[in-house]
């Protein structure tokens, strides 16, 4: 016999996905299996000639490049000795910054201009006295008078420039090498010998495929950006705007890369659009809470040789406000080349998901400004394809349940010691169960599932050992869409058996199963 029992199953911040309307070409991602560096490839294709759109496949690309020296071809090698010889003499030659007094020396230079040109002056009186002396005697004595005051003035004008210069010389001598330059808390100064001075040169050197000059403008450029934005102090400021809901780090990907999340969807609510682009001052403090959130990354990466040094970008536009809104376009264009120029290699991938039409012609206006580097990190994905390629990148416990993840706001039910996520492949056209034992009488099971794909049929069970007793209904038959959430349930048996969790595949294609359980003790028990 089979008793219906209705149990309250447990759910968090449903979030119901709307289908987008697909653009008529796709994103392929290929991995170049010639490229040196194994990047991966986005190009567009007639969706006409694919069953579908290709995610990219889990590659060595992905992992992040090596920054011990024995690992390092030799034309890295090189370039990396001449760079940090070259910073080196830069620091000890005071020239890794712009002279505070370039400004006043600017100056100077003016004033000694402003004083010779009354020397310049006397010489073209002396000329028009010269010319003037048929003119008369009395014409002459004018001329030797002018004369010895025109001299007196230029001995004047000359000496004070030469004191004026020599002041300049001995300000100059005076002043203090600084030696402790850093950044992101690494001595650059390479005679330190700190582990992690390499680590943070290479990332400039790749951003400038290894063009040592270029990479040192490049690395001058961002230390002066920085000081002059005082980004050191961004950590501790107080930022006037709250942003928490679109940005923020959540998590760690497969590889141990610290995950960020861009959720711009959140801005299609007018209230919080204005305060983060309503005005100049407003698009400011975007920037800067932006950058914030990126230097509190930074503080989680590990900057040595075999370090995690690079995070895991998640950009969802799934709602977001359509770029043709010009304070948005003009606000993230320039946090996103602010970020390319002053954050090198700091993003291993960049996964674009829930893609609306109108992001292709957004990607092709930003597309100039991105070096062809940055590009090949980007991974683009649409909506039905969210949940398996995000999957390829970060563990389903480490994925947020609104992209078919388990990982739940505020959620402790799970830990690292209940165990990993087990994997079930249901082939077309056939079913499988997945079995949780409950021996212990008062136990309490908990379970999360998700189906990448959906459209399968589903039920669970409660299987009494003893045959005389009645099965228990959970969860009854139903037909589980893309839209579904993944299922989180409990139940509590009063007697030995197991829960069944059967799941029909009735579609032509297989189905990836992802579950979890743990069984609570019952104290009272």
């Amino acid at each position: 016999m089979t008793v219906e029992v209705k149990v309250e199953e447990t759910k968090v911040a449903e979030v119901v996905v709307v289908p987008q309307e697909e653009p008529e070409k796709v994103v392929v991602v290929e991995e170049r299996k010639n490229d040196v560096n194994g990047d991966v490839e986005v190009k567009e294709v007639d969706a006409a000639d694919n069953d579908g759109p290709k995610t990219v496949q889990k590659s060595s690309s992905y992992k992040e490049e090596s920054n011990f020296l024995s690992d390092l071809k030799e034309f890295e090698r090189k370039a990396l000795s001449e760079l940090k010889l070259k910073l080196e003499e830069a620091i000890l030659g005071n020239s890794l910054f712009k002279k505070e007094g370039a400004k006043k020396k600017e100056k100077e230079v003016e004033k000694e201009k402003e004083v010779e040109k009354p020397v310049e002056e006397e010489k073209e009186k002396e000329k028009e006295t010269k010319e003037g002396e048929e003119s008369g005697e009395q014409e002459g004595e004018k001329k030797e008078d002018v004369k010895p005051e025109g001299d007196n003035v230029k001995e004047k004008t000359v000496l004070e420039c030469e004191e004026e210069k020599s002041e300049v010389v001995i300000e100059e001598k005076s002043e203090e090498i600084d030696r402790d330059i850093s950044i992101w808390g690494v001595p650059l100064f390479p005679s330190k010998g700190s582990e992690g001075t390499d680590v943070v040169l290479l990332k400039f050197l790749r951003a400038r495929d290894f063009k040592v000059n270029d990479a040192l403008e490049m690395l001058k450029k961002t230390l002066q950006w920085r000081k002059e934005s005082s980004i050191d102090s961004l950590l501790d400021e107080e930022i006037g705007v709250d942003l928490s809901s679109a940005f923020y780090m959540n998590g760690i990907d497969r590889e141990g890369h610290p995950v960020c999340y861009n959720i711009y969807g959140v801005f299609e609510n007018e209230e919080l659009y204005a305060k983060a682009f309503g005005d100049e001052e407003k698009r400011k403090q975007f920037l800067r809470w932006r950058f914030q959130l990126m230097e509190k990354g930074i503080q989680k990466l590990d900057l040595r040789p075999g370090g995690i040094a690079s995070l895991l970008q998640i950009s969802d536009l799934k709602n977001s406000p359509s770029p043709s809104k010009k304070e948005l376009r003009t606000a993230m264009s320039k946090a996103v080349t602010l970020l390319q120029d002053n954050y090198p290699e700091f993003v291993a991938k960049n996964i674009f998901i829930n893609v609306p039409f109108w992001y292709y012609a957004f990607n092709a206006l930003l597309s100039p400004f991105l070096a062809q580097r940055t590009k090949s990190k980007f991974v683009v994905v649409r909506p039905a394809k969210t949940t398996e390629t995000l999957l390829k990148y970060v563990q389903a416990e480490e994925i947020p349940v609104q992209y078919g993840g388990f990982k739940r706001e505020n959620d402790f039910e799970f830990s690292s010691e209940d165990g990993e996520v087990s994997e079930l492949v249901i082939k077309a056209g056939s079913t499988e169960t997945i079995e949780i034992p409950a021996a212990e009488v008062g136990a309490t099971l908990l379970w999360d599932l998700t189906v990448v794909g959906w459209e399968v049929n589903y039920k669970e069970e409660f299987v009494p050992s003893d045959e005389a007793s009645y099965t228990i209904i959970i969860q009854k038959g139903k037909k589980m869409s893309s839209n579904e959430e993944p299922t989180r349930n409990t139940f509590r048996n009063n007697e030995p058996g197991k829960v069944v969790l059967t799941i029909q595949n009735w579609s032509s294609k297989k189905k990836r199963v992802l579950y979890r359980y743990k069984t609570k003790k019952n104290a009272s028990y």
